[in-house]
């Protein structure tokens, strides 16, 4: 027993010291690669949780690419992922006319198995 809790204390401090893998070349985040992913970003689709669309970064100023390199290579360094990042939300879109019918006769439209 007392063994178990040695060990358990051991792996404890050493996870405490834990940052994973250095930090190498392969995991930077440059500027050309970047704006090659908001240029491929596809319009028209809804807006985040913030209200922010695809169109707005590809209509921003040609700076934010290197604002946002700098900001996903500092969360990198910092090896913390800002809460905010995870957060979403759904939202049904019904589809013709029987998506229409289910939602209006749903009793709970937070319900997601009707459609």
């Amino acid at each position: 027993m007392e063994c178990a809790a040695a060990l358990r204390e051991e792996y404890v401090d050493m996870r405490n010291n834990y940052f994973g893998f250095p930090m190498s070349d392969d995991y930077v985040f440059t500027t050309e690669l970047v704006a090659k992913i908001i240029s491929e970003i596809k319009v028209g689709r809804a807006p985040d949780i913030d209200g922010l669309m695809g169109q707005h970064l590809l209509k921003a100023c040609l700076i934010l690419p290197v604002i946002l390199s700098k900001l996903f290579y500092l969360i990198l360094l910092s090896r913390h992922i800002p809460t905010a990042f995870g957060y979403s939300y759904i939202v049904p879109i019904p589809k013709g006319t029987v998506g229409i019918n289910k939602l209006l006769n749903c009793n709970q439209p937070y319900n997601f198995e009707n459609f």
